[in-house]
């Protein structure tokens, strides 16, 4: 089974050319890299650890980790939802830490 510091290396070197740093907490992040592998091994793919999955790959496919959300959340906050991705400006303060709403519609909610 792939480790936490795997799954950062691997992860950090496929995001952050691409602009998407993790957060500069690094309890943060390993917890919520501890929910993706845990959902990994649950579900079989890695949801998003602050969302609840259906287990319907199909139904959830918008909130596989980086989610169909992340890049609208980063744009206009400097975080994802669950702020395990942030921008260069959040991670260095420059801009504000507020809360992130949800962008996922009610109707994909499995509740």
């Amino acid at each position: 089974m792939i480790t936490v510091e795997q799954l950062y290396e691997m992860l950090r070197k496929i995001h952050e050319p691409k602009g998407y740093l993790f957060n500069k907490d690094k309890d943060v992040v390993s917890e919520l890299l501890k929910g993706l592998l845990i959902n990994k091994d649950r579900y079989g793919y890695m949801s998003c650890p602050c969302r609840l999955a259906s287990g319907d790959y199909g139904k959830d496919k918008d909130i596989v980790c980086p989610c169909v959300y992340r890049a609208p959340d980063v744009e206009e906050f400097g975080s994802c939802y669950c702020n395990l991705y942030v921008s260069k400006q959040w991670n260095e303060e420059k801009i504000p830490h507020v809360y992130v709403p949800e962008r996922r519609p009610p109707e994909k909610m499995p509740y």
